[in-house]
């Protein structure tokens, strides 16, 4: 399995980059990881509604550039499906059997993503209703990516 994550903003913070670096190690067994990492638009603090359409729409022509039109698309937003680590493994499973086997995980900037990502996205992915800053989404993804795989395939690991 193929398997990008799409994501927009730098990442500066060493301990994020050492625990998405340790998982995407660790994942290497299973699939192979890429990350994309695309640069976000500049939004001051007080932007009015169409400006924040304005800055999602240029993040999201970054991200639907960097879209095969044969990837699965799971975009991560507050709106989308949860589910519990054994669900998020069986779709994992289920997009290896039926032949999906090139994943996009896309993560939005602070604004979150534009309309037409998320019409573009195959499904959408919640973690919680509750808000993260979006380099930590990076590292519960990949974790939770490598813990969806430990599951399939019967391995332990710690709950």
């Amino acid at each position: 399995m193929k398997i990008t994550i799409i994501t927009v903003g730098k990442l500066k913070e060493k301990y994020l980059k050492q625990g998405i670096d340790e998982y995407i190690k660790r994942l290497s067994a299973y699939a192979k990881v890429d990350i994309i990492e695309l640069p976000d638009e500049k939004a001051p603090e007080n932007l009015s509604e169409q400006d924040m359409r304005i800055v999602k729409e240029k993040e999201g022509e970054r991200i639907l550039a960097k879209i095969n039109p044969d990837d699965h698309v799971i975009a991560l937003a507050i709106e989308g499906k949860m589910k519990t680590s054994e669900e998020f493994a069986d779709t994992i499973d289920k997009l290896a059997t039926y032949g999906k086997s090139k994943v996009s995980f896309v993560i939005g900037g602070s604004l979150g993503l534009s309309d037409e990502v998320l019409k573009r996205a195959d499904e959408k992915l919640s973690f919680s209703k509750m808000t993260f800053p979006h380099q930590l989404m990076r590292l519960v993804l990949v974790e939770q990516v490598y813990r969806g795989f430990r599951i399939i395939r019967g391995e332990p690991y710690h709950k």
